[in-house]
């Protein structure tokens, strides 16, 4: 059994997210038979999230999550794709509203898509946190969160709100092939 460490320790945009498929697809083709996915990240582009989820929950091999200190806004999602998943005891998960940066002018119909994006991207990240936390013994109001009342959980929280299986610092095996994403 082979286990691969990727340290995932940047915002998620365009060119984190190429890096994580290549060392995800290295580790493969590699003969991974688990990759360990420490995470450390403030979130970042939604589009990127949502794709790095669909990309490791279509893995054929096991892949642990495990926030090494914080994990927030759409670090969640890529966290929430582990088959299992662990946080440090000192780590914290922030879920808040989305905001985007517009640059420069933009007319009615393009405000109208930026708001119909907006609440379809809400819509996804509510139904991929509600389905993986099924049965928690104290559910997150997710969409109080998305909208309103910005929350950060920490481990224990994590574990009753069923984002994590468990609290454990995840020390890795010596022996383990390790990669790193950084910005």
């Amino acid at each position: 059994m082979t286990t691969h460490v990727i340290h995932f320790t940047a915002p998620i945009n365009s060119n984190t997210c190429g890096q994580l498929i290549d060392c995800c697809t290295r580790s493969l083709q590699q003969g991974a038979s688990e990759i360990v996915l420490k995470i450390a990240t403030m979130g970042g582009e939604c589009s990127y999230g949502f794709s790095l989820y669909n990309f490791l929950i279509s893995l054929p091999i096991p892949v642990t999550t495990h926030n090494l200190g914080t994990v927030e806004s759409m670090g969640n999602i890529i966290f929430l794709a582990g088959s299992r998943r662990t946080a440090c005891e000192y780590s914290k998960f922030l879920f808040h509203p989305f905001h985007w940066n517009l640059n420069g002018s933009v007319d009615h119909a393009r405000m109208a898509e930026y708001a119909m994006s907006l609440d379809y991207d809400m819509h996804l990240y509510r139904a991929i946190v509600e389905e993986r936390t099924r049965g928690a013994a104290q559910p997150l109001d997710i969409l109080g969160c998305l909208t309103a009342s910005p929350r950060i959980v920490n481990a224990e929280e994590a574990l009753a709100a069923g984002l994590i299986d468990e609290v454990d610092c995840l020390t890795a095996d010596a022996s383990a092939v390790q990669c790193a994403i950084h910005s």
